[in-house]
């Protein structure tokens, strides 16, 4: 008798669900925040001011992305044989020691479903980051060994969660009768762990990161924060702050500007004090806040290929320069002329410049004395084909990392020393799975539509230049 399994994208919505049902007990202000987000959502809709270019409201208001992270390649290992039960795959290697100002001494990659549909069923994504405490930069080998030797005695999974997993790994899925079992306990790995933490290891490693102490020091791993969507990220900052909740300085990522929205601007609300349990050298628990979990927020745009991707590092750097050199500016009035002059002003401009990813649809037939069916550029141009925005599912090293920072209690300390080298082989090894490259998986999206459109236009794909 066939036992009947769970479709994985109905397994991780549960789990989405979940998750943010229990962050949302645990951090009100987060349900703030989402409740903002569907205000805004909601609106930009009835208004009609969204026209539905970068996903439909539906996915938007349920889509969400969490973070953790991890004190070893063992640990990086669970988590992600649980995601792959969930759909989820490892997208993209992101150095953070490289692209903070301070000390993150993490790499990271983002589970995430990878297929279009899947990402339209639930697109939710898990920001995962792996301390490196063999970077002397950081770590001394003394504080290396420590670290070593209490995350290989801790266990992330709950009990009974690790036989699952080996049970749904052979028969492929969790069965629709477990589905729920299961999920209960994939949620608690991620919950916050109330065992007193040794206050001086804690103590040690915050002198050196903030992000150190609470992968190190912790009995476990949690969620960071969820990150809900909204359409208009700007307006979202001026409510919360009208509401009372202190947000980070500015919204990272790229500038509100007159073009289409590329990539992804983030922000946040800080870090809230914690009250959590310490145990003194002494052994005596006492009571102290800790700055451990935010809220975050994003708004999605269109995804960038290599070309439009080194453009707009550029245009990050120019504006950075200029921020440096010139005090009390601020980065919107400096960064939005950046932005309009070096990019298109619409969708079609960044298409035919070849610096952004697109979903191609048939516009006006091909006549037979058409001459625009002889590239992908002349049928954009004669209105042949259309675009819409293929979104940008993925996370920006420099708006993660400033993010991270803006939520720190210090800056810690890094050494002038040789750093650690990792890479995506070195967390594909430690997951005994690929970590599969965006830009590729944008690409095949790209190609596959444009095929249909060609194809629908009656024209031969192998016959059009670009396709």
């Amino acid at each position: 008798m066939s036992v009947e399994l769970t479709p994985p994208h109905e397994l991780r919505a549960a789990f989405a669900r979940a998750m943010s049902r229990r962050y949302a007990e645990e951090v009100p202000a987060y349900q703030t925040l989402v409740d903002v987000c569907l205000a805004i959502n909601t609106e930009a809709v009835e208004s009609g001011a969204y026209d539905g270019s970068v996903g439909s409201v539906g996915r938007i208001t349920e889509e969400r992305h969490g973070a953790i992270r991890v004190g070893s390649p063992a640990e990086l290992h669970d988590v992600a044989r649980l995601f792959g039960v969930l759909g989820m795959h490892p997208v993209g290697f992101y150095d953070l020691r490289e692209a903070a100002a301070r000390s993150v001494p993490v790499v990271s990659t983002a589970f995430r479903p990878v297929d279009p549909e899947d990402l339209d069923r639930n697109a939710f994504r898990v920001f995962t980051s792996m301390l490196v405490p063999a970077d002397r930069r950081f770590f001394d080998a003394e504080t290396q060994r420590e670290i070593e030797a209490r995350v290989a005695v801790r266990e992330l999974l709950p009990p009974g969660l690790r036989e699952q997993l080996n049970a749904a790994e052979q028969r492929g899925g969790v069965p629709v009768d477990e589905a729920e079992a299961f999920v209960a306990l994939a949620v608690r790995t991620f919950e916050l762990d109330r065992e007193p933490l040794d206050a001086a290891f804690y103590d040690h490693l915050a002198a050196i990161s903030s992000v150190a102490a609470d992968i190190g020091a912790e009995p476990g791993t949690h969620i960071n924060h969820l990150t809900p969507r909204v359409l208009d990220i700007d307006e979202l900052y001026a409510r919360m702050q009208a509401l009372g909740i202190t947000m980070i300085d500015r919204i990272q990522g790229p500038p509100r500007w007159d073009g289409p929205l590329v990539l992804l601007r983030q922000t946040s609300f800080r870090a809230l004090d914690e009250v959590r349990a310490v145990r003194l050298p002494d052994g005596r628990v006492e009571q102290r806040p800790l700055r451990v979990r935010f809220g975050e927020v994003e708004a999605r745009g269109v995804a960038l290929t290599l070309e439009g991707r080194r453009r707009y590092d550029e245009l990050l750097a120019a504006v950075d320069l200029e921020l440096a050199e010139t005090p009390g500016a601020s980065y919107q009035p400096l960064a939005a002329p950046r932005f309009a002059a070096a990019l298109p002003a619409d969708q079609r401009g960044l298409a035919r410049e070849g610096l952004a990813y697109h979903h191609y649809r048939p516009g006006r037939p091909v006549s037979d004395t058409d001459g625009s069916a002889t590239s992908i550029d002349a049928l954009l141009a004669g209105g042949n084909l259309d675009v819409q925005p293929i979104v940008y599912e993925d996370f920006l090293p420099k708006s993660a990392a400033g993010i991270f920072q803006s939520n720190l209690t210090s800056d810690g300390t890094r050494r002038e020393a040789d750093g650690m080298h990792q890479d995506a082989g070195t967390l594909a090894e430690a997951m005994q799975r690929e970590v599969l490259d965006p830009y590729a998986l944008y690409a095949a999206q790209q190609r596959a539509s444009r095929h249909v459109a060609l194809e629908a236009l009656g024209l031969d794909p192998a016959q059009v230049a670009g396709a």
